[in-house]
């Protein structure tokens, strides 16, 4: 609330986080919306067995989709790359699970009408996330509303798929310039025409949906919607931003973080906007 957030997504709960926040809901002392995502199958079985729990409690709780993980983060080489990393010769990073079982989990939690939210970092990350998610029948898919969670880097040839096939690109601005100087050394010039990509996507016509991805990055929004326009640091690093041509207009970075978020949490007729 201290910066001015009315509700978060919470990116991976257990069924003990979940029975907190109904108990905090039913005591009425939710103060946050909560949009829950069940941390991987198993989780998802033990919170939601019975299929997506729509928003509830004055609309301060929800859990309808299951958070999974594709890779690494960028930082400790565990993003999956196509190609070695440019500083680490003979690494690429490591799959988390390889692309049949990814596809058989995406596949089975969509079939059970709940929004799959896939973690990832790398090129091949991503690559195998947008065939994962190919996989859904078109109408589920585009109905489930299917979440990339950071879209960091993203090979070129990539990057028009996520309109193509109705994927959500969920980003958070101030993972670019946090990550600049070492998103150089990881992988090199070429590599970055897909990093960060926002302008490029909105420009393909995908829906992004920007957080902070709070507690890694600070939670205040003003943070993200200066790195989003500015491309630059908190303190004004580098002079001039980091690699503009990717940066949003206010409005377009505003967007995101409001009714770009309501929209991924299936939410836009009840939050995101203040409308007379």
């Amino acid at each position: 609330a201290s910066v001015g957030l009315t509700g978060a997504g919470d990116a991976g709960i257990d069924r003990e986080d979940w029975d907190r926040y109904v108990r905090f809901a039913a005591a009425g002392k939710l103060t946050a919306r909560i949009y829950a995502m069940a941390g991987g199958p198993a989780n998802l079985a033990a919170i939601a067995p019975a299929g997506p729990i729509a928003w509830r409690d004055q609309d301060r709780l929800a859990l309808m989709a299951v958070k999974l993980y594709e890779d690494g983060a960028l930082g400790s080489r565990g993003a999956w790359l196509r190609e070695p990393y440019s500083d680490a010769p003979g690494q690429r990073g490591i799959p988390f699970q390889d692309e049949a079982t990814l596809r058989r989990n995406v596949l089975d939690a969509t079939s059970r009408g709940f929004q799959t939210n896939v973690h990832a970092i790398g090129d091949a990350g991503n690559g195998a996330v947008l065939g994962a998610f190919a996989a859904v029948p078109e109408a589920r898919r585009l109905a489930l509303r299917l979440r990339d969670e950071h879209t960091q880097i993203v090979a070129a040839e990539d990057l028009p798929r996520f309109a193509r096939l109705g994927i959500i690109a969920s980003m958070q601005p101030t993972h670019a310039t946090s990550d600049k100087g070492m998103a150089e050394a990881r992988l090199g010039e070429a590599r970055l025409v897909g990093a960060y990509a926002w302008k490029t996507l909105i420009g393909s016509g995908a829906r992004l949906a920007f957080g902070s991805d709070f507690p890694v990055e600070p939670p205040n929004p003003f943070y993200g919607l200066h790195a989003a326009v500015t491309r630059q640091s908190r303190d004004g690093m580098p002079v001039g931003g980091w690699r503009m041509s990717e940066a949003l207009s206010l409005q377009q970075a505003f967007a995101a973080f409001t009714t770009g978020a309501a929209w991924a949490e299936h939410a836009e007729d009840k939050f995101g906007t203040l409308t007379p």
